[in-house]
């Protein structure tokens, strides 16, 4: 596990899209082109969050973006929170604890910080994901929910620290 390198991050923008493209059937064309857009804007958050990656034989097989200070990120959590958006695993590296070690290190540097809780979002399409979230002892805070313009419920969960 180690940051996001600034000369590689076409390439984690890729892998990115590579990861979340099982899930474009899913959407209306214009929306995943948006969600899509949004994924591989790797650029656009790094000012306020942590681009953390996983690497096998030089190569980025998986990433997650961590926002320890949620004054300044996209999503709405409470103070103390840390925060954790798009874990993604490349398809052909899935089935090794890639997303896992990704998700434990996000916790190791909330708590080194001192947060009080890491909040997440996910959604019912993304079982793998949500079954991960749930063992690691990640709860649901459907308060925190919300819908998108394609009307999706996107769920919250929560792990105190």
């Amino acid at each position: 596990m180690r940051d996001a390198r600034v000369g590689e991050l076409g390439q984690i923008a890729q892998m990115m899209l590579d990861a979340y493209q099982e899930y474009q059937a899913y959407f209306p064309p214009d929306t995943w082109e948006r969600y899509a857009a949004n994924i591989m804007d790797v650029r656009s958050r790094l000012d306020v969050s942590e681009l953390i990656v996983a690497e096998r034989n030089g190569r980025v097989v998986g990433s997650v973006t961590l926002y320890p200070n949620l004054e300044n990120a996209e999503q709405d959590w409470p103070p103390g929170w840390a925060g954790v958006r798009l874990l993604a695993v490349h398809p052909d590296a899935r089935g090794q604890g890639i997303g896992r070690v990704l998700m434990d290190e996000c916790l190791r540097r909330s708590r080194g910080r001192r947060s009080v809780a890491v909040g997440l979002h996910t959604s019912d399409i993304m079982k793998v994901a949500r079954g991960l979230y749930e063992r690691m002892g990640f709860v649901r805070v459907p308060e925190f929910d919300f819908r998108t313009g394609s009307n999706w419920n996107v769920m919250a969960y929560r792990l105190d620290l």
